[in-house]
């Protein structure tokens, strides 16, 4: 998702947020604000799941603890050569 499309959902969630606090939503709108947070949330999701696979791991003597798991992620995308 790109920032634009990533504000522009964000946005759209806090109009919906904002009319159900003051005049309330009818049910099409309810529906949308519905489908629009799981959309949130799964790009959410997402986005951390893949900071969290790319992250490299050192203790405080410089050796690599990254976990197997994480590894095995990593070379799958190409970011490892070992």
């Amino acid at each position: 998702m790109t920032e634009d499309n990533e504000k522009k959902l964000i946005n759209r969630i806090n109009e919906l947020y904002h009319k159900k606090k003051s005049t309330g939503l009818t049910a099409a709108e309810e529906k949308e604000r519905a489908e629009l947070h799981q959309e949130f949330i799964k790009n959410f999701r997402a986005s951390f799941k893949q900071d969290v696979e790319n992250l490299v791991i050192v203790d405080k003597n410089g050796k690599e603890v990254t976990s197997e798991k994480a590894k095995q992620a990593q070379r799958q995308k190409g970011l490892r050569k070992d």
